[in-house]
């Protein structure tokens, strides 16, 4: 493991790092089943399926062991990520199109786990939100705002049938996100847009409650040292000066940063997406410029961009600019400058 992103972890496993973040992902995922129906474990065993399918496939195609790669785990962290940034209830085909994208092209045609430049999950939610931008809409619903909230054995149906008789309105919303930037821009006040039912205590109605789960995963990791404090403290700290910074310039058009911070997916990117080790810068240094960068951009996304969240761009973005920021935070060799010319003797 010499010269791996995950030396990083000390005397970890891939496996065994994988597992940690396996795990920890575990009170999310409870708490988004709780809050917004089963329909998240059909769309997590689709994306597992497809990416376990797809893994072999392709390093079968590649002339590469099956048993190493495969028992390294990162195919499934990669489509459970990808499954809870999707929306749920989506057509199977989706699914299955987001996790070529990710597995095939942002993982193995870049050689493979450790070579990719970008984040695999976050290749495959940008690539389906540009390809099929209705169809990323279509979120479920909170239970008890929902009109209609579909069993296990009705999730499966939605979506491999389709809606049918069903219409799509009795499940799905649009994200609170979505619905603040929308009617802040038509002029509502706060509190009118904050009095609808989607919208919780702080936040999103039961996404808070999920962003606390992802959160306390977090902590997990971190008292594990699977992850530094660097990306996640940063990443949400960055995030939440700008969201402050934008509230106090106009509270009538930006929300303020406590429902942004508990809304969308920042939590489970602070944690699980930005510190991947792989395509996150690796100097301690390096770590907190992509994290501010990554928490900045995401908040300039959601406040002036065409998507609502835009956590998969905002990451991608930050992707672009590690080897940049890693080159020239290196710490410095006696006789080197940094970026590795040589100094004057």
């Amino acid at each position: 493991m010499n010269g791996s992103p995950f030396a990083l972890l000390g005397h970890n496993s891939v496996t065994a790092v994988m597992a940690k973040v396996m795990a920890a992902l575990i009170p999310g995922i409870i708490a988004h089943a709780w809050f917004f129906g089963p329909g998240i474990w059909v769309s997590l065993l689709l994306c597992m399926l497809f990416a376990v399918g797809l893994e072999c496939l392709l390093l079968l195609l590649r002339g590469l062991p099956l048993k190493p790669f495969l028992s390294d785990g990162s195919a499934l962290v990669t489509a459970a990520l990808l499954a809870l940034a999707l929306p749920t209830l989506a057509p199977w085909w989706l699914y299955l199109m987001a996790t070529l994208f990710a597995v095939g092209v942002a993982k193995h045609l870049y050689g493979g786990l450790g070579q990719n430049l970008f984040n695999p999950a976050m290749v495959g939610y940008a690539a389906m939100i540009i390809g099929f931008p209705v169809y990323m809409t279509q979120w479920a619903a909170p239970i008890g705002v929902a009109h209609f909230t579909p069993s296990l054995a009705e999730a499966f149906d939605l979506v491999f049938a389709g809606s049918g008789a069903i219409s799509v309105d009795a499940y799905t919303s649009a994200t609170p996100l979505d619905a603040w930037k929308t009617q802040a821009r038509q002029g509502m006040a706060e509190a009118d847009i904050l009095a609808q039912p989607i919208f919780g205590w702080a936040g999103a109605r039961g996404q808070e409650m999920v962003a606390l789960m992802y959160l306390l995963g977090g902590l997990l990791l971190l008292a594990n040292r699977v992850i530094t404090w660097h990306i996640p403290v940063t990443f949400l700290a960055a995030m939440a000066l700008t969201a402050g910074l934008l509230h106090l310039a106009n509270p009538a058009q930006h929300a303020p940063p406590l429902f942004h911070l508990l809304s969308g997916g920042a939590m489970l990117c602070a944690f699980f997406i930005a510190t991947d080790p792989v395509t996150a810068a690796s100097t301690p240094l390096g770590k907190l410029i992509y994290a501010a960068l990554a928490g900045f951009l995401l908040m300039i996304i959601r406040a002036f961009g065409a998507y609502p969240d835009g956590v998969a761009f905002a990451i991608l973005l930050a992707n672009i600019c590690v080897p940049f920021i890693d080159a020239y935070t290196q710490p410095r060799v006696f006789g080197h400058k940094r970026g590795g010319k040589r100094g004057q003797a």
